[in-house]
């Protein structure tokens, strides 16, 4: 066990524990995937820990985003970006990660001084990322385009799943409360921070229960032509929802993802 450390937030305060506070991509080439999401983003790169390989940090403005690090040549893993969740103690989260019935594939392990880190899967066999900041606090900046505006986790169905994670960082659930849709919204005190949308059969078979990350663009439309110039392509096409006009695409490694323009 190391000292106890916070998830520092957007304005220094700590991140809530369950609050997602970073997302980040594990790629075979990493030089190209910086530049399709440069071009994409306006995202500026410099290096990060590298306890895992290769890594980098993504930056708006000067302020960190996300992070993209690169696989060995020999680890075929699914490429995926994936959300972080904050703790105030790794090693706890991960402990009661295993007793609810999920998995911890890595770590905890430090990442050098920013923080302590466990990559975990729920038992649907979702993946995500358990972060205890230190010197890094996650991202710092949102709701501008280029920055992570969701996080949504689909899978078979929410009632047992939405468990699993209200038991391991104590979320407040709210199901849909209008038609048949199977979506419950994760709360933490009081505030939306992430959704759980069962699909049952329309669970894509070649993925499996995962989470999706939305990021924030200025024009959704013209966003989904950058992604194809830059040699992605479009998975959904772009639509109008409560929340804004949103298009599912995939980069040219086959990371899916969202993007969407909010009113705001």
């Amino acid at each position: 066990m190391t000292e106890a450390r916070g998830s520092a937030g957007l304005s220094g305060q700590a991140y809530p524990p369950g609050t997602p506070c970073w997302v980040s991509l594990m790629v075979h080439g990493l030089t190209a995937t910086q530049d399709f999401y440069g071009a994409l983003f306006g995202w500026e790169f410099r290096p990060g820990p590298r306890q895992l390989g290769p890594y980098v940090r993504a930056l708006l403005d000067g302020h960190d985003v996300a992070g993209i690090g690169e696989l060995p040549p020999d680890r075929h893993l699914p490429i995926a970006w994936t959300p972080y969740l904050a703790s105030t103690d790794v090693d706890l989260t991960a402990e009661m990660v295993r007793h609810c019935g999920g998995t911890v594939g890595v770590g905890p392990l430090d990442a050098a001084d920013a923080g302590r880190l466990a990559v975990a899967s729920d038992p649907s066999g979702a993946v995500f990322g358990i972060w205890q900041a230190a010197v890094h606090p996650g991202t710092t900046v949102t709701g501008v385009p280029g920055t992570p505006a969701w996080n949504e986790l689909f899978t078979r169905d929410t009632v047992g799943v939405a468990k699993f994670y209200e038991s391991v960082f104590g979320y407040e659930e709210e199901p849909l409360a209008s038609g048949d849709a199977d979506y419950v919204t994760l709360r933490v005190e009081g505030r939306p921070v992430a959704g759980i949308h069962g699909v049952g059969r329309a669970l894509p078979r070649d993925r499996g229960a995962h989470w999706l990350t939305s990021f924030e663009v200025a024009d959704t439309d013209e966003a989904v032509v950058r992604v194809t110039d830059l040699g992605g392509h479009l998975l959904r096409p772009a639509r109008d929802t409560p929340h804004g006009r949103v298009a599912t695409v995939v980069d040219p490694e086959g990371a899916v993802f969202s993007m969407v323009h909010t009113d705001r």
